[in-house]
């Protein structure tokens, strides 16, 4: 286990290099770059966090491994107009019950100038639209989201997921509150801020827990909702 000491300015300098030579021949050149910089301060953290996450949601899984909590730097460049091999950012995850089709999870991005952290989830299949939906028009789930929503907005924060403009057949609701909310096909927030000052150092790991915090209401929401 290597102690979390801070994402450094190797770290912010790679991925800012990676994004002007974003080809295979600079990333196997600079290989050890990545494997030193990127990913074993990206393992640490997750170590950092793990525990406190545990507390703050318990079940929340933090895995310090590629394909665990850590994304493949590779992209997915089957079904993209844009072929450059390489995500020119770190991005982290962590979820509860099953990684794949993951209800809902707190996430990570850092990119060269700046820090993404929230949780939720990016896009309902058929089942959890539907459960989604259900869960808004219930009384006591949907009031409990818009209390939610307006605790996310006093920190600065938007729900992320608004898709439809027309009501979903079938429902016809008088709260206009509610029938905002039946149009979105996906639920999220998050911080976007600048790079703290703690960014370099192990004071980094509680920062982040901190910010998490914030959304841990919607995130607890979301894994009830079925």
């Amino acid at each position: 286990m290597t102690t979390f000491s801070g994402f450094g300015p190797e770290t912010i300098r790679f991925v800012a290099t990676l994004s002007k030579n974003n080809a295979k021949a600079w990333f196997d050149a600079n290989r050890a770059a990545y494997e030193e910089h990127y990913l074993e301060p990206a393992k640490a953290f997750v170590e950092a966090v793990a525990e406190p996450l545990q507390k703050l949601i318990p079940g929340i899984q933090a895995e310090p491994r590629v394909n665990g909590s850590i994304f493949r730097i590779n992209r997915d460049i089957r079904f993209s107009k844009d072929k450059t091999p390489y995500k020119d950012h770190l991005d982290l995850w962590f979820w509860e019950g099953e990684r794949k089709g993951a209800v809902s999870g707190l996430f990570f991005r850092l990119t060269r100038d700046q820090l993404i952290l929230g949780a939720g989830a990016h896009g309902f299949d058929a089942p959890r639209l539907a459960a989604y939906r259900d869960a808004i028009v219930d009384p006591s789930k949907g009031n409990a989201l818009l209390k939610i929503e307006k605790t996310l907005e006093k920190a600065g924060l938007t729900l992320g997921g608004a898709h439809y403009k027309t009501l979903p057949r079938g429902h016809a609701i008088d709260d206009p509150d509610i029938a905002r909310l039946l149009k979105y096909n996906a639920l999220h927030a998050a911080y976007h801020i600048d790079h703290p000052d703690s960014l370099g150092s192990a004071a980094f790991s509680r920062f982040c827990v901190d910010k998490w915090k914030t959304f841990a209401p919607l995130h607890n929401w979301l894994m009830a909702m079925d």
